[in-house]
């Protein structure tokens, strides 16, 4: 029986192989979320660099939310990315989960991005 990180691993893995095809040369919105925060990075791929990010361990952040961990950041934590992508020109992107669900704090977070301004 396989362990709950190798199964997370695989469900990664399949969800990168599917944005790396659907990739058409756009920017990635991938996701990390842990017990207590949550962070969001846009990622260009053919130069490996990051172009905006934004989490909820930021100062401004926590001063404004109750809990680094709740369906509230997730969507602050959305429209901040969204803002630091515009004002770095990237408006359209791909929308990486990582291996986890579309539920919750990610949807929260991709809905907040979305808000934003962003296009996925």
């Amino acid at each position: 029986m396989k362990s709950s990180k190798q199964l997370f691993a695989r469900r990664r893995n399949r969800n990168r192989g599917i944005v790396r095809d659907r990739n058409t040369g756009r920017a990635r919105l991938s996701v990390f979320r842990s017990g207590k925060h949550i962070y969001a990075q846009i990622i260009d791929d053919t130069n490996g660099a990051t172009l905006a990010s934004a989490s909820s361990v930021e100062k401004d952040m926590r001063g404004s939310l109750k809990s680094g961990a709740g369906i509230p950041a997730a969507e602050a934590v959305g429209k901040l990315v969204a803002e630091r992508a515009l004002k770095a020109g990237v408006e359209q992107v791909v929308f990486d989960r990582g291996g986890y669900l579309y539920h919750g704090r990610v949807k929260a977070l991709a809905e907040g991005a979305r808000e934003g301004g962003l296009k996925f």
